[in-house]
């Protein structure tokens, strides 16, 4: 009897050392990870800045920037992992929408149609994201490491009141400016007849998509705002599972 309850303590013990072990490796590559992305934004930042210094204008700007700019964008699907595996605790469909419309709006609108990349709207949403992810992995950075100014908490759940409309807008103009290219040029677009028997217009396929703005932003928006409420006022909200 007395060895069976001994059995059971050392296995106890070992479960419990492998969930510590597991524990620890999960935070440490989340601080690897949070670290190196306000890193790579950091030094979009400071690119940005210097470029406008130095030239005086933001034309050429983001043609400067457009490589560093779709490595640590597109990294950040790396976060949509982390939702699915339950590494973190945030819903895999709002984190998947918010990383794959940046990554949309890098590859397939900004960085493959060059005629847009001078245009006012993409210095804006290029300035508001840049701001947000030094801001937001920040936050996460300290918190993994205990040491939160709250500074870094106030910026992280107060800046986007403003910062969010902003990228919208920007993002909006942005994909505006880009239909009569799109239009003219009959890029990502597939016409009948054609082997494949479908027809597919990007054009409109674009036009579809500032529409999607309007059921999506404000429900990301209302969810930042809920989200707001429970971190800075702790307030305790219950939200139905996405």
């Amino acid at each position: 009897m007395a060895s069976s309850e001994e059995d059971g303590t050392v296995e106890e013990k070992e479960n419990n050392n492998k969930k510590r072990t597991k524990s620890a490796l999960i935070t440490a590559w989340l601080t690897f990870y949070n670290i190196a992305m306000t890193a790579g934004w950091l030094v979009l930042a400071i690119t940005m800045m210097r470029f406008y210094i130095q030239k005086g204008s933001h034309k050429g700007l983001y043609r400067s920037i457009a490589r560093t700019l779709k490595f640590f964008q597109t990294f950040a699907l790396v976060e949509v992992v982390h939702c699915a595996v339950g590494i973190v605790r945030t819903s895999v469909i709002v984190t998947g929408v918010q990383v794959c419309s940046r990554i949309y709006m890098v590859w397939f609108i900004t960085s493959s149609i060059r005629q847009i990349q001078n245009e006012e709207s993409v210095i804006l949403f290029l300035v508001v994201w840049t701001v947000t992810e030094v801001t937001r992995y920040s936050y996460y950075t300290f918190n993994l490491l205990h040491h939160l100014p709250y500074f870094i908490k106030w910026a992280r759940y107060n800046f986007f009141i403003v910062l969010y409309p902003l990228g919208v807008v920007g993002e909006l103009f942005t994909i505006y400016a880009a239909l009569p290219f799109v239009r003219r040029s009959g890029m990502y677009s597939m016409r009948l007849p054609n082997k494949y028997n479908v027809s597919f217009d990007y054009y409109y396929f674009l036009i579809i998509v500032m529409l999607s703005y309007i059921p999506l932003f404000p429900q990301l928006y209302l969810h930042m705002l809920r989200q707001r409420r429970r971190v800075l006022h702790g307030e305790v909200i219950v939200e139905k599972d996405d």
